[in-house]
């Protein structure tokens, strides 16, 4: 089975930005841990501060692999362009956030996304991606 993780603006900087938010530890050292946890997954990452190149990502994969596991990042609240990339693919995608967006500002509660996902999970750390994942095995 092969899922894509992919990860939207500033989640490069995790384990750096704003950790009493988003935690102390950077998400190169949580896919480590997510391969070693699945090995007979092929789990692949990108990650990219630029719209165009997550739908590029979406393009490309959302054909030939069997999930994605997808953090917009802010583009989440913002992007029509992403949801149409994401209508458009056969992959079933599976929405995460590490925060709880619904205890935070206003403008994070609506998704413009999450209508094109097969659900979404929100509020459980850098866990949300596991839990992303065994949804995608279920």
């Amino acid at each position: 089975m092969k899922i894509l993780i992919l990860n939207g603006p500033n989640l490069n900087l995790l384990g750096k930005r704003e950790p009493g938010v988003y935690g102390s530890r950077g998400f190169d050292d949580y896919f480590e841990e997510l391969q070693k946890r699945y090995p007979n997954l092929e789990l692949a990452y990108f990650q990219s501060n630029v719209e165009g190149e997550l739908i590029n990502k979406l393009h490309e994969c959302g054909f030939d692999f069997d999930g994605i596991v997808f953090n917009a990042g802010a583009y989440t609240h913002t992007s029509i362009a992403l949801q149409d990339a994401i209508r458009a693919i056969k992959s079933p995608v599976i929405e995460v956030h590490i925060s709880n967006v619904h205890q935070r500002e206003e403008f994070r509660h609506k998704s413009m996304i999450s209508s094109a996902c097969k659900g979404v999970i929100c509020g459980f750390g850098l866990d949300s991606y596991r839990l992303a994942i065994e949804a995608l095995l279920a």
